[in-house]
């Protein structure tokens, strides 16, 4: 563990700032969930993703949608890419979302793209078409769903279809 230089007081409600630049660094945005866990004498937070503690899910969805068309399908959280099934596994399985991706997610984009545009997925531009719908747990959007290749109107509501699925299970 490293250590920033950075005190804070507590105030009389038992509330703590987290400084902007950790907030900013580690991808805390305002309203996100944070996880308390105790390590002996030391208070952890932590970064809580419903959805991630769905991985082997999420990749049982994906290579299940992907047995049955040729484009990559994929699932986020809101930071991180979770699950890919297809030709863009290798170069996108575990990697931090791009900016575009994550403006989708703030915007709780659906939406079809025919056209091949380009795209930050993650840190690098791919050129592509593709189909893409939010994940909404209790009205906030924790992830979304996407399919990239040669998409079609069915690919866009299969986005639909495993977005709403996801969004069911993770609500019980």
């Amino acid at each position: 563990m490293k250590t920033t230089g950075i005190v804070r007081r507590i105030d009389e409600l038992g509330r703590i700032v987290i400084p902007k630049e950790i907030r900013r660094s580690l991808r805390i945005k305002e309203g996100e969930n944070l996880e308390i866990l105790i390590n002996n004498d030391s208070i952890i937070l932590k970064k809580y993703s419903i959805i991630k503690n769905l991985n082997d899910f999420a990749q049982n969805i994906t290579d299940s949608i992907y047995s049955f068309i040729d484009n990559s399908v994929l699932i986020t959280d809101t930071d991180n890419i979770l699950a890919v099934s297809g030709p863009l596994k290798k170069q996108l399985l575990n990697k931090e979302i791009g900016i575009d991706l994550e403006n989708k997610i703030k915007r709780r984009e659906e939406m079809i793209e025919k056209h091949k545009k380009s795209l930050k997925i993650t840190n690098e531009e791919i050129e592509c078409t593709y189909a893409v719908s939010p994940i909404i747990v209790n009205s906030d959007v924790i992830g979304l769903v996407m399919i990239i290749g040669e998409v079609a109107d069915v690919d866009f509501k299969l986005t639909q279809i495993i977005s709403k699925f996801l969004s069911n299970h993770l609500e019980m």
